[in-house]
This record gives C-alpha cells, sequence and structure tokens, in this order.
C-alpha cells in the first residue's frame, strides 16, 4: 500500500495541481474569464488538500 500511495497516487496528485496551476496561470496571462480563472484556483486548493492527504497517508503507513 506504501508503494501504491507514495510512488503512484502521490505523483498524480501532485501533477494535477500543477496542471490546474498552469492553466488558471495561463488563463490570467492571457486575459480569459475572470470566472474561469477563480474556478481554476480553487480547484487548485482542493487538489493541493488532497495531494496533502495523500502524504500523510503515505507518511503514516510507512510508520508502520
Amino acid at each position: 500500500m506504501t508503494t501504491f500511495l507514495g510512488n503512484i497516487l502521490l505523483p498524480v496528485a501532485a501533477g494535477a495541481v500543477a496542471l490546474v496551476l498552469l492553466l488558471g496561470l495561463f488563463n490570467l496571462m492571457r486575459g480569459g474569464s475572470p470566472n474561469r480563472s477563480q474556478k481554476l484556483m480553487r480547484w487548485r486548493v482542493v487538489l493541493q488538500f488532497v495531494a496533502i492527504v495523500i502524504t500523510m497517508a503515505t507518511v503514516w503507513a510507512m510508520g508502520r
């Protein structure tokens, strides 16, 4: 389980955070819809929370 969390799920979660961050910044730089930027930044916060939960679960599983 630790291998799955640490080697597979955590990089996927971090990649999702990075992707949404880049999409939000790209939308902001090209002068896109402010509502879309706001929605993307909210998704980023949710995905960061998920990534932190996965990180903590990995640390917990490694300690067992």
